[in-house]
């Protein structure tokens, strides 16, 4: 049996209210592949991940997801990618044959833009050397490789399968393949963790000398074992002290918080998160994921992916979950919760270009922000204050209609 492109998908929220502005020019377009396997599921993780089989299905799993990409291709016609991300899961636990053979099929389908930015994320406990070196030689240029620690009682508090050792030496394995261009993942607040214990991660990390730093908070997520057996985390005042000296830190030695998480050195932001964050387009292929994309007529349509693998897997069942074209009503909630996140915000011209909606539309909700002090007072661009920044939600609930 094959699949039904043909079925109709669910359709969530119903059509746009009214129509809006044809869109000047397209957003930039990139393409995300969600790879939903691990070795080991963490208690902390609320990402569509499934504990992988000895053997993983990867011949098939890269001719649904090549299918998947099939059915989306009316709606990107004429255009190129940008960026690559494969995110998971572990998608390094996929062999560099198999992601070589998908990357081949993806370029045949969309152009690549001359100075793709291709990541892969990584886990210390899941590559040898050779296998990075086979991934550069595909045309993968950059690495996220998932460290969260490198204290050991950390890493078994938080189920990772690697130590202390195996992140420091993923780094180099990263360089000796030829990445000049990687990211480490580190969290903060973790379990009976100190201010000295935080910052002694993120001098180790600088020390590796990574392009980029994604340091985030961990926060306990529903449908997760920390959710229904939250572990003792750190008191707000901790939480708080280790925030101002791990961001005076990470300045001090030249990454640049760009956005809430993610610290990079000068000219080394992740273009593909960037895209993102300023509401540019997405395909989501795998398992699970979601992407968004602009119509020139104006229509933004977000869309999701059938989730569980088997299911994903199965002939007789669509690869899109359901859609949902955005209204009027919900753009400036939509556009803003990524924009704000951005430290410097974005140019204010970037509203009407990516939605098709009149800047003056927001001068209401803009004024009230302002007026709170949570949004600069800036004509030229959306952005948030300092206090705006610690205040996210609030700060977005301004602009709900």
């Amino acid at each position: 049996m094959t699949r039904d492109s043909s079925a109709s998908p669910l359709i969530v929220g119903g059509a746009a209210s009214s129509p809006r502005a044809p869109l000047p020019t397209l957003p930039p377009l990139a393409l995300y592949i969600h790879i939903p396997w691990c070795v080991r599921k963490c208690p902390y993780c609320d990402f569509n991940s499934h504990t992988a089989s000895p053997v993983l299905p990867e011949q098939e799993y890269v001719d649904a997801l090549l299918a998947d990409l099939d059915q989306d291709l009316h709606a990107v016609y004429g255009r190129e990618l940008s960026s690559i991300f494969f995110g998971g899961g572990t998608p390094s636990l996929f062999s560099a044959e198999a992601l070589g053979r998908l990357l081949e099929g993806v370029k045949q389908r969309i152009p690549f833009a001359e100075d793709i930015e291709i990541t892969l994320e990584a886990n210390p406990g899941t590559f040898e050397q050779e296998k990075f070196v086979a991934y550069r030689k595909l045309g993968i240029n950059r690495l996220s490789i998932g460290i969260q620690s490198f204290q050991q009682e950390k890493l078994k508090a938080l189920g990772r399968i690697h130590n202390g050792d195996e992140a420091v030496r993923a780094a180099g394995m990263a360089r000796q393949a030829g990445f000049d261009n990687f990211n480490l993942d580190l969290m903060h607040g973790l379990p009976d963790q100190s201010l000295d214990d935080a910052l002694s991660d993120l001098r180790q990390a600088i020390e590796l000398k990574p392009t980029h730093i994604s340091w985030y908070q961990l926060t306990l997520e529903p449908n997760t074992v920390f959710w229904n057996q939250p572990p003792v985390l750190p008191e707000d005042d901790t939480l708080w002290d280790i925030q101002e000296a791990g961001q005076a830190l990470l300045a001090e030695h030249g990454y640049a918080q760009y956005e809430v998480s993610a610290y990079a050195q000068p000219g080394r932001p992740a273009r593909h998160n960037l895209n993102y964050w300023s509401f540019g387009d997405f395909i989501g292929i795998g398992a699970g994921a979601h992407g968004k994309l602009s119509h020139p007529d104006g229509r933004i349509v977000r869309t999701w992916k059938t989730r569980l693998p088997k299911d994903y897997l199965n002939p007789a069942k669509s690869f899109q979950a359901g859609e949902k074209a955005l209204t009027n009503d919900e753009m400036p909630f939509e556009f803003l919760m990524n924009a704000l996140r951005l430290t410097a915000g974005v140019e204010s011209r970037l509203y009407p270009e990516r939605t098709g909606l009149p800047l003056e539309s927001l001068d209401e909700h803009r004024r009230e922000a302002e007026q709170s002090g949570l949004l600069q007072v800036e004509p030229s661009r959306l952005a948030a204050t300092e206090r705006g920044q610690l205040f996210l939600n609030d700060l977005l609930q301004k602009f709900l209609s």
